[in-house]
């Protein structure tokens, strides 16, 4: 009996290795298709000509480290698979008290926003793995957040940092407060529910969570955090 169920456990761990090692070949290969005509560098160097595209050295280091802290606190030290914020998420979904966040890092958000693979299946995913790390060979993290910051959605359609800074509260980038910062920062997790335009309580709830984040990661301190938290969001609020 127990030799029959070592090997039903024997069997099933091979079918389960060879699962996943033809998932993973299916994400190769379609990270192959979707760069065949386009490659991954001509798809980021497009984007970066843009007229509306702003450099790293134009962006606030607030709305960065807000962005880091909230969407992928590990960026600086994976290479486009993060596997501890993986189960992380995986986690927040049957746990209450965690926040809830997704499993994709910035680089992952970045080529699926870069090639438009919005289709959720698991062979995107995994070929989003494979183009994250081509990413990271190819720009430094610096480079890398710019560019996610540049084709994001924040909400309102307002697609890239210039135009959210222009549309919700007339100001270049640069111009951003911080409190404007860490508020934009936390809008690309769901914009369609957290936009200014008619979710702006609910994108002040997220704001507190980023700060807190911030806090965590120590990119400021409590004190700083409440005084952020105290800023006004729009100029003409008391």
């Amino acid at each position: 009996m127990k030799r029959f169920l070592r090997n039903c456990l024997l069997i099933l761990l091979l079918l389960v290795t060879c699962a996943g090692g033809y998932i993973v070949w299916q994400g190769y290969e379609k990270a192959q298709e979707i760069t065949a005509e386009v490659s991954l560098e001509q798809a980021a160097q497009r984007t970066m000509a843009a007229a509306d595209y702003t450099p790293p050295d134009q962006l606030p280091e607030t709305l960065k480290e807000a962005t880091v802290a909230i969407e992928d606190r590990r960026f600086y030290e994976h290479q486009g698979l993060d596997i501890i914020g993986l189960l992380r998420a995986a986690a927040s979904q049957f746990l209450p008290d965690m926040v809830r966040s997704g499993g994709s890092t910035i680089g992952q958000q970045t080529v699926k926003n870069l090639y438009g693979l919005f289709e959720p299946t698991l062979e995107i995913k995994v070929a989003e793995v494979f183009l994250a790390s081509q990413l990271n060979d190819l720009y430094s993290k610096d480079e890398i957040l710019t560019l996610y910051m540049n084709i994001i959605n924040y909400g309102d359609g307002h697609i890239g940092i210039t135009n959210a800074a222009r549309g919700y509260f007339g100001v270049e980038p640069a111009g951003l407060s911080q409190s404007q910062c860490v508020i934009l920062a936390g809008i690309p997790n769901s914009p369609a529910n957290l936009q200014l335009s008619n979710h702006y309580e609910a994108a002040r709830n997220r704001e507190q969570l980023i700060l807190q984040a911030m806090v965590r990661e120590e990119y400021i301190s409590r004190e700083q955090a409440d005084a952020i938290w105290n800023e006004p969001v729009f100029l003409q609020q008391s």
